[in-house]
């Protein structure tokens, strides 16, 4: 197993957790806990205001997924259906903010990268690595991602156009370990054009915000926390700003999606895994502004 930490107590501990994972894995295919139940999952539905957004992208629908943790609680079934609610929503483009992997990649590859390419966006499956991709191998993930379809995005740019127009998908390499670049980002970034920034860490936000040319940064990482409580809200919060959900940074919308997987806690409280659909509107948008979803911190649920 190849892994980015080369410590010895580096590797020695990602070695225990990924004989944990393999074997929480076996037991709950024991106890049928392995199977795709839809009411498992949150799909909430987002109209966001852009500025400067040309008409030819109002209503651009763009899904955002993140932190699947493959062969942790996300099954090659659950997978599957995660994908089955994606493409039911027929995003344009779907945006990926990373940990596809927890601690194991050899044995859960070929599920990996055969659910994520029947995803079926109009235009593009744009992604960046987190720190888990890294820590088990950051080629190795990218061959995966890269057999799943998905257009790589760490330091880089990918622009989409409509009537000659265009809207700019933005990634960064994972902050934690000091892999972003966002000076060649801005570097490659056309002058002109609304700009979307995904970043694994939430907490980038302050960073991409300050540079004034992003309207709206995605990430994953935190998973809400996995637990919520009713009044409190996430023991998250407590270490990371922006924890779960929308926040405005500076002249910059910060959303932070509670992701699909686990960590090796195969537990949630109130806090379910997500998938983000976001309308895109412009200024004179026809769509309706509104934000959709299960009912939030309401009747407490373990998965």
């Amino acid at each position: 197993m190849t892994v980015y930490d080369t410590s010895l107590s580096g590797q020695v501990s990602l070695r225990l957790l990924r004989k944990l994972q393999l074997a929480s894995s076996k037991a709950q295919e024991r106890l049928g806990r392995n199977v795709f139940r839809p009411e498992d999952f949150d799909v909430v539905r987002i109209s966001l205001p852009i500025s400067g957004l040309d008409p030819s992208f109002d209503g651009y629908r763009i899904a955002h997924i993140s932190d699947i943790h493959m062969g942790q609680w996300v099954t090659a079934e659950r997978l599957n259906g995660i994908v089955d609610l994606v493409n039911r929503e027929k995003p344009d483009l779907v945006a990926f903010t990373g940990d596809s992997v927890s601690y194991e990649v050899d044995e859960i590859a070929e599920d990996l990268s055969r659910g994520l390419a029947r995803l079926r966006p109009k235009d593009a499956f744009v992604g960046v690595l987190g720190n888990h991709d890294h820590w088990m191998g950051a080629r190795k993930v990218r061959e995966i991602l890269g057999q799943g379809k998905i257009t790589d995005l760490n330091n880089a740019v990918h622009t989409i156009y409509r009537q000659g127009e265009m809207l700019h998908l933005a990634g960064v390499d994972d902050v934690m370990l000091k892999k972003d670049r966002l000076e060649r980002v801005l570097h490659e970034l056309p002058a002109s054009g609304p700009a979307i920034m995904l970043a694994h860490e939430p907490d980038f936000a302050d960073v991409s915000a300050s540079s004034g040319r992003f309207c709206l940064q995605l990430s994953g990482h935190s998973h809400g926390g996995q637990i919520a409580l009713p009044g409190i809200g996430t023991p998250v919060r407590l270490f990371m700003k922006y924890p779960m959900g929308m926040y405005r940074v500076k002249d910059m919308i910060q959303y932070t999606n509670r992701g699909l997987g686990t960590n090796e806690f195969w537990l949630r409280i109130n806090c379910p895994p997500e998938i983000t659909v976001f309308t895109l509107q412009a200024e004179d948008s026809k769509f309706p502004r509104k934000v959709a979803g299960k009912p939030f911190l309401s009747i407490p649920k373990i998965l």
